[in-house]
């Protein structure tokens, strides 16, 4: 028992979360309990994200959008009450069954347009709209989940910042570092759900995707975002064609708004605007109670100090540091060293960061470690110099590693012999591909 809720069945497993079905004992409500570990996420400082999103979801009360209940919490771990929904993702039926009818796919994007444009309308952006991330419920309506990249701008401020979301969904002027407006960025992305639905793939796809990249796209398809090129197949309707060419426009001053996709006719078709619910008080005191008890607060933040872990990289910071249209040469050691100097390994972040401490002292260097970074300070090979490099670990997934190593002061001919001899020295941790494991494929990635 959790409070009121008698907990069943795992049903949902991620990096940071255990999904659990439970029962409410006095009402006899089925729910989703979203458990998570208070020591994990402190860890990896996910305290603010996780109270953002579950603030915005509890602000975000529509038919179309997974529904919080509360929020729960005991000393070790935090417990979220979502609305239980048993239809899967929209993502598996498509896998299964392939490309939609137009009915099907026009009834499921009024349903999301709806739910968005709520959303909208509280100033949530939700940023990560794909079909992983659109649950069908019993009567087959659809649940728009994951607010975790969700924004609510500054006041003020009208522009967002942050370059998130999934690449094969995000707009291209996520992708400017300029700033953007979240309601056209979504807009963007429905557009890409609409053409998913119809088509049963991607407009924008993977073109050369490694296994252990799975989740990044390639600068290709970074490119045919930007510039919107993608072409529609022949059994598209000519009505859905002509509307999800006025939304993938790439030009977001003059992209398709919300209100005039309700005015389209072929979205207009058989559409019933869906009646929000009534309106509820949105109270947070559960929220501020898991998150901002101050007896914890001194605990915690010592909690995260002692367990901090390397900075976890997403795909768009991988999509900056790979070199050409492949990824996979990232990682290739049999690239020139003049062009690159980071390396990837499987062993513990810890493991990796005592090796290379041992290899730089038998080297001559002294050391300086904080956190996953490691500074190295010699003299030149003839003596007569200041010799420096800085190391950083950063987690790429749970299983890998990439060691980025950067020349501080020294001439470059001398960090490039340097790097070769360290490299030779951390043979037993540095991974290497094997013949086939950088393979180009699709796969879908969830998170925690």
């Amino acid at each position: 028992m959790v409070g009121k809720y008698e907990v069943g069945r795992t049903i949902g497993e991620g990096t940071f979360a255990k999904v659990k079905f439970a029962q409410n004992t006095e009402t006899g409500e089925s729910v989703a309990m979203k458990v998570l570990d208070r020591t994990t996420i402190i860890k990896h400082k996910m305290v603010d994200q996780i109270k953002r999103e579950i603030s915005i979801m509890k602000l975000v009360r529509h038919p179309y959008v997974v529904r919080l209940h509360e929020v729960l919490a005991s000393r070790a771990k935090i417990y979220i009450i979502l609305e239980f929904i048993t239809g899967g993702e929209l993502f598996d039926k498509i896998v299964q069954h392939g490309r939609l009818s137009e009915n099907e796919s026009r009834r499921y994007f009024q349903q999301l347009i709806d739910g968005v444009d709520y959303c909208h309308s509280k100033g949530v952006y939700h940023r990560d709209l794909k079909p992983e991330n659109l649950l069908l419920d019993s009567l087959g309506n659809l649940k728009i989940s994951d607010f975790g990249l969700s924004a609510l701008p500054a006041e003020g401020d009208s522009l967002l910042r942050t370059t998130c979301g999934t690449p094969n969904y995000v707009a291209p002027e996520v992708l400017s570092h300029k700033g953007y407006h979240g309601a056209v960025a979504d807009v963007w992305s429905c557009g890409v759900i609409l053409y998913v639905l119809l088509a049963g793939y991607l407009p924008f796809d993977e073109i050369d995707l490694t296994t252990l990249y799975s989740k990044a796209c390639c600068l290709l398809t970074l490119y045919l975002i930007e510039n919107a090129q993608f072409s529609c197949p022949s059994w598209f309707p000519v009505g859905a064609r002509s509307l999800i060419q006025r939304i993938l426009d790439p030009n977001p001053q003059t992209r398709i708004r919300i209100e005039e996709i309700r005015n389209d006719e072929w979205f207009k078709k058989g559409y019933v605007p869906v009646r929000p619910f009534e309106y509820e008080d949105v109270n947070l005191d559960d929220i501020y109670a898991v998150f901002d008890d101050p007896e914890d607060q001194q605990a915690n933040e010592q909690l995260g100090k002692e367990n901090m872990g390397p900075m976890m990289l997403n795909a768009f910071d991988l999509i900056i540091l790979s070199q050409g249209l492949n990824l996979s040469a990232m990682f290739d050691r049999g690239q020139d060293v003049k062009h690159q100097t980071r390396f990837l390994s499987t062993k513990p972040a810890k493991v990796v960061l005592s090796s290379m401490e041992v290899v730089a002292q038998s080297m001559g260097f002294k050391t300086h470690i904080r956190n996953y970074k490691m500074r190295l300070e010699g003299l030149s090979a003839n003596k007569t110099a200041h010799f420096s490099v800085m190391l950083e670990i950063f987690e790429v997934t749970p299983s890998f590693f990439m060691v980025d190593v950067q020349k501080v002061a020294g001439e470059t001919a001398e960090y490039l012999k340097f790097y070769k001899n360290f490299c030779s020295n951390l043979n037993d941790i540095i991974w290497t591909p094997t013949s086939g494991s950088t393979k180009s494929w699709i796969t879908k990635t969830k998170k925690g």
